[in-house]
């Protein structure tokens, strides 16, 4: 009876957490049932159709693009050996650590009419007084900052599913006549679909859920109908029932992808394992290949990083008082979030290790969704579940609602899936055969966790830990909504600034911002190194 005791409260811990995660996503959707008020209609009326087109082309026209990048230069990189290779497998991954807000703001200042390009076109007298690029505040500007900030998804992806492809399956589609192009387009492109599907329903996620770029850019999207009928109108039910409409959107997405990459099935079955031999690439080949590897690389992550160097030495006071005291409220917040969905995986994943029935899995599998769910969707939620708690607990909305709780609460749900893949990960490399002998000798569960599993995987939880600090500090729409009043992070206070148009002073805060955010990509290149597939 006590063991039983003790296996079902893993069980229920599990069920519990599941719950609680879902609790903020079912209060948005059970809005819809509340009925539509006056807002709600105004809203339907007159700007939910120019919403709804701006967010399709938006998704629509980074999609295309960021498959053009990502696609073409892993392609490269891994069957093909041409100038700067080593450097491009891992710098092309350079941009991921910018996001996309930092990349509006620095865009704007270098591509508007009084910016640094214009300016410099003007002073090497290449055009007119009057003449400008084109303004970057549009649908297009947007899409190009989103493009060369989300490429590198594709980019990952992609590549891992080209280092699968096992050489004897090229070599006998070049043995019935097949040239290299129809190679790629009839058996390379067909196996590496889901990938690509993969890597561009996650951009397409991360598109739709991003405020600090559009919101720059004065585009109208969900996610600024949402945050303008929230805190512009104090409507929080018709904002639920937006952000209801941009869920089923997401979710959409999600499925289509999933769908698509359950259909597509191939086996590898007594063919022999070789790795794929590089074609060098000579003379002018090699030149457009690198440069096209450069390019977004450039525009992605070496133009921003040295503008913003550029700023920010030209600011005298740098550590001030604002940027002390974000730094602190965002490494606290971002270690604190660490600490709690580093332990959270890793106590799902032992239940699912110790239980033998399929639950703990499906339980684990359901809350690693958090991650497509946007920021401002689950910060609406979870303000709502707050409120509820506060009015019941304390007959107020001010206790709970307004502290530290719900903007750690965001973080864990939005942060799980990352843990839970390097820590499910660690696991794999440990033989059930430990957790045997463990029990034999008379550990109990608690014991098997914290005596012998922990520290087999104290490597997995110090990645988990480090990437979940990354995450969290970049993220913006749950922090401005959900932060206590006149607590700022690095994430905010560039927000702020470059809202009244004080780059200079943001310069500093966003590099700070891009250097914890080289962290993950520290790891990613460490198993690109690693990789069996490509000879280096």
């Amino acid at each position: 009876m006590k063991k039983l005791f003790k296996l079902s409260f893993w069980e229920i811990f599990a069920a519990s957490i599941a719950a609680l995660f879902a609790i903020p996503i079912l209060l948005i959707l059970l809005s819809l049932f509340s009925g539509f008020n006056e807002n709600f209609t105004h809203i339907y009326d007159v700007v939910l159709y120019e919403y709804s087109l701006n967010s399709l082309y938006l998704v629509i026209g980074v999609s295309i693009l960021v498959i053009f990048i990502g696609v073409i230069t892993a392609w490269l990189v891994t069957n093909y050996d041409f100038i700067g290779k080593k450097i491009f497998v891992w710098a092309l991954i350079l941009p991921l650590a910018i996001p996309p807000y930092i990349l509006a703001y620095v865009f704007t200042e270098i591509f508007d009419y009084s910016g640094t390009a214009n300016n410099l076109l003007r002073s090497l007298n290449l055009v007119s007084e009057d003449y400008a690029l084109p303004n970057i505040r549009s649908l297009t500007g947007a899409i190009v900052v989103f493009s060369f900030t989300l490429y590198p998804y594709v980019y990952l992806i992609t590549r891992v599913a080209l280092m699968s492809i096992l050489k004897p399956m090229l070599d006998s589609a070049r043995v019935i006549g097949l040239s290299k192009l129809q190679t790629f387009f009839k058996v390379t492109l067909p196996i590496i679909r889901p990938a690509i599907l993969a890597g561009t329903a996650l951009v397409a996620m991360e598109t739709l859920s991003d405020f600090g770029a559009v919101q720059h850019f004065a585009l109208p999207t969900f996610t600024t109908g949402i945050f303008r009928t929230w805190l512009g109108m104090y409507d929080l039910t018709t904002a639920m029932q937006l952000a209801s409409i941009l869920l089923f959107v997401i979710c959409i997405v999600l499925y289509f992808e999933r769908y698509q990459r359950s259909k597509q099935r191939y086996s590898a079955a007594g063919v022999k394992s070789e790795k794929l031999i590089s074609t060098k690439l000579k003379g002018v080949y090699s030149y457009l290949a690198a440069i096209f590897c450069f390019l977004p690389i450039f525009f992605g992550f070496v133009v921003p990083v040295v503008e913003l160097i550029n700023w920010a030495t030209a600011i005298d006071n740098t550590f001030n008082n604002d940027f002390i005291s974000s730094s602190f409220n965002t490494l606290l917040l971002a270690f604190l979030a660490a600490l709690i969905t580093s332990g959270i995986a890793l106590i799902l994943n032992f239940n699912a290790r110790i239980d033998t029935s399929r639950s703990s899995e499906e339980i684990n599998n359901f809350i690693s969704m958090g991650y497509a769910v946007p920021g401002l969707i689950l910060a609406i939620g979870i303000t709502q579940f707050l409120t509820y708690i506060d009015y019941i607990l304390f007959s107020t909305g001010l206790i709970i609602t307004g502290s530290l709780i719900g903007l750690i609460f965001a973080y864990v749900i939005k942060s799980y899936a990352l843990s839970n893949n390097v820590i499910q990960s660690s696991y794999k490399q440990v033989s059930t055969d430990i957790d045997d002998s463990a029990r034999t000798l008379g550990s109990n569960k608690r014991k098997l966790l914290l005596d012998i599993h922990v520290p087999l995987l104290k490597t997995g939880l110090l990645t988990s830990f480090l990437l979940v600090i990354s995450e969290v500090v970049k993220e913006l729409p749950a922090t401005l909504i959900l932060r206590p009043f006149n607590f700022d992070t690095l994430a905010v206070n560039v927000y702020l600034l470059a809202s009244e148009e004080r780059m200079y002073e943001a310069a500093f805060p966003a590099l700070f911002i891009i250097l914890i955010g080289l962290i993950p990509i520290y790891f990613i290149s460490k198993m690109i190194n690693h990789s069996r597939a490509v000879d280096e």
